[in-house]
């Protein structure tokens, strides 16, 4: 084994050196044009900071960009052709659309959002993996039919019942502690993208109060739990005081009485047009998701001293967000087909500066999920998926795509690696994006992948003998780059056809090569 592992190894940094002389696949030619309010702003703001933006992308670079942001799956080599053989020049946008409403498109976001809300069976959240899953399906129902977001929000804060049949109420039981203060904090990073860790205390337990009655109690059945609005609540008098008010985070008071549930009163003053803490928070989620990093970075950490790099962007978005009903995909459409977000990733500006103002498109590497799937799909393969909590052992079906997994404690080795989010505190910064040498020897070295890649219908394809080079490299480059090679690369390609010691070994190797790239582990 060592020794073919040593090869592939060899075969993989000669095809780095080779490929980065080839000619740029990534960029267009036409310079950077607004079009429309969104550009505007941003080119304003450019300018006035004295960056030029990068140049746009490619198509085939936005073709791949936009599936791995929208639906978090690799297009199939079927899907780039007819993409880039498309002359119609509204393809971009009828491609956004056609995106927004697959399927994966709530499988991806609903792995998304169970980040942020915690959904895991296993400690510290403890859901159990009945009510991890029921969590899930209500997440992902209400993504995929595009439940306006203050409805969503709504609903999470208001819920009462069963953590088996009244799935919103998990967002109580996935705070730890399950204390008014707890809570409170929970409810500021979720929704208004706060750290209350600055915030006085008094501050903090103004809005305790608010969630002062929720209580837990069990029932007869196995782990089951009764989340709901207690008026005798034993601990409300420590949070409510004898002149039984809370204060909301702008300041104002809330008389409370306890036939009343002030979450209620809360959601209300919440997703209140006006309130500025619950739009910014989401349109800049959505920003970061899209584009890497958030107007306000990090996403979930708005306070005085780390402004918005672009204070008019998200105030625009905050502005349409309410009057599209709160949907969030008119958000999506916007920025998706705004020429900022079709930049290069190759900048004009130097590197730092056009990443933190958004003068070009961040090189980002693909989440662990998303990652997996990518790879999955391109050799044909599936992974196993299991759960060690064994109240039930859960054990997904075969050929679970990583982007649906339901509960956070459902994982492999491979997601561990790859810095799959641990879900315990709902910040973003828990999934880990970083790049290690343990994760490139993975990729590298690993038998998992050699046989992924050995036992690959793609290899079986491109070892016919009756395929011409040409056509090997054309393959296996819309399967895996997702676009078509250079000339540069067909000789590449062609040279180390002829010298391998068989088509076979050489379609393995090549199919190693390209995966082992950064241009196949990135987003870019």
């Amino acid at each position: 084994m060592k020794p073919r592992l040593l090869r592939i190894g060899t075969a993989a940094a000669w095809f780095f050196v080779l490929t980065a002389r080839a000619a740029d696949p990534y960029t267009a030619s036409e310079p950077a044009q607004p079009r429309g309010e969104l550009d505007r702003l941003v080119f304003e703001r450019l300018q006035e900071l004295g960056l030029r933006p990068a140049p746009p992308c490619s198509d085939a670079v936005f073709l791949r960009r936009v599936y791995l942001d929208v639906i978090g799956t690799l297009p199939t080599a079927e899907e780039v052709r007819a993409f880039l053989e498309d002359r119609q020049p509204e393809k971009h946008a009828a491609l956004i659309e056609r995106l927004l409403a697959r399927e994966e498109f709530a499988d991806y976001w609903a792995l998304k959002w169970g980040d942020l809300l915690r959904v895991k069976a296993e400690f510290p959240i403890n859901f159990w993996p009945n009510a991890a899953q029921a969590y899930h399906r209500w997440i992902r129902t209400s993504l995929r039919g595009n439940k306006p977001y203050d409805r969503f929000v709504r609903e999470l804060l208001t819920a009462s019942g069963s953590n088996f049949r009244d799935p919103p109420v998990n967002f109580y039981r996935a705070v730890p502690g399950r204390t008014p203060d707890s809570i409170a904090r929970a409810v500021a990073l979720t929704f208004m993208g706060v750290r209350t860790d600055r915030w006085p205390s008094n501050r903090v337990a103004g809005l305790a109060a608010c969630f002062a009655y929720v209580d837990f109690k069990p029932t007869g059945e196995w782990k089951e739990e009764i989340v709901f609005h207690n008026p005798a609540s034993p601990r409300a008098d420590r949070w409510v005081g004898p002149d039984r008010r809370a204060v909301l985070p702008d300041g104002t008071a809330l008389r409370l009485t306890p036939e009343q549930d002030p979450r209620v009163a809360f959601a209300d003053w919440l997703v209140r047009a006006d309130n500025p803490w619950f739009t910014a928070a989401i349109v800049n989620r959505i920003w970061a998701w899209l584009l890497g990093r958030g107007l306000v970075h990090e996403p979930d950490d708005f306070r005085p001293d780390n402004p918005p790099v672009h204070p008019a962007v998200l105030q625009y978005l905050q502005h349409q967000l309410v009057r599209a009903g709160y949907d969030l995909k008119h958000v999506f459409r916007l920025i998706l087909n705004s020429a900022t977000y079709r930049q290069s990733c190759v900048p004009v500006a130097p590197l730092t500066r056009a990443t933190a103002h958004f003068a070009c498109y961040p090189v980002r590497r693909l989440e662990a999920e998303v990652l997996l799937d990518a790879l999955n799909q391109v050799t044909g393969a599936a992974d196993s998926y299991t759960s060690p909590i064994p109240e039930p052992f859960t054990v997904m079906p075969a050929g679970t795509r990583a982007i649906t997994l339901p509960d956070g404690s459902i994982t492999s080795p491979f997601l561990e690696l790859f810095g799959r989010s641990a879900r315990d505190t709902g910040l973003e910064s828990e999934r880990n994006l970083r790049s290690t040498a343990a994760q490139r020897l993975h990729l590298l070295n690993a038998s998992q992948v050699l046989r992924k890649i050995e036992q690959s219908p793609l290899v079986e394809g491109v070892s016919r003998p009756d395929l011409h080079p040409p056509q090997v490299a054309e393959t296996l480059y819309l399967t895996v780059l997702s676009r078509f090679p250079t000339g540069t690369e067909q000789q590449t390609v062609a040279r180390y056809l002829q010298t391998a010691g068989s088509r076979r070994e050489a379609a393995v190797d090549l199919v190693w090569a390209l995966i082992n790239t950064a241009e196949f582990v990135h987003r870019h």
